[in-house]
């Protein structure tokens, strides 16, 4: 047994060595810091909709798009909460099956249909918007760190949006920048 514990202390000294000699280090690269502040986030909130309103976050993207713009598209709210077309169409065929959005065909076009909520859809937007759970997640912050926040955030998002229509530009190519 000692052979096996000189062989794991000699494989953690290797692997403790190669990490400090690594110039990208996952736990300290934005975007995997952003990625898993958003999953933890999506996981805690995607509890409370499954258990309040049987939604998922696809489902909740759409309806609080809707509520917010009042009538779109599903290609709209697609570029809007940058959700890939299947995923959307999913969570719209969800809600309207619910009763909690209602379609009506664009004559123009029919090939899409302008989509708002129902009454019932309404009801729960305007029961759902995550003040609370917004508070309890910033509430660590003092008032002058969450303004700061806030402007990094939107500066790191303008800039990503940027560098994402760089490298379109570049490419000639949307590639598969989507969901987080």
């Amino acid at each position: 047994m000692s052979g096996q514990n000189a062989m794991r202390s000699e494989i953690r000294t290797k692997l403790s060595a190669a990490m400090a000699g690594a110039s990208l280090k996952l736990e300290q690269f934005l975007p995997y810091q952003l990625n898993v502040v958003a999953t933890l986030v999506s996981e805690a909130l995607s509890r409370v909709y499954a258990r309040r309103y049987r939604i998922g976050i696809p489902e909740w993207r759409v309806l609080v798009t809707l509520g917010q713009f009042g009538v779109m598209t599903g290609k709209a709210i697609g570029a809007h909460t940058h959700m890939h077309k299947t995923k959307v169409s999913r969570a719209v065929a969800l809600l309207e099956k619910r009763k909690l959005l209602a379609r009506r065909i664009n004559r123009a076009d029919m090939r899409e249909s302008f989509l708002s909520l129902t009454a019932a859809g309404r009801a729960i937007y305007e029961e759902l918007t995550p003040h609370a759970f917004a508070r309890r997640l910033t509430d660590i912050l003092t008032p002058g760190d969450r303004d700061a926040f806030q402007r990094a955030l939107q500066q790191i998002t303008d800039r990503s949006a940027q560098l994402v229509a760089e490298a379109i530009e570049q490419t000639g190519t949307k590639g598969n920048v989507r969901d987080m």
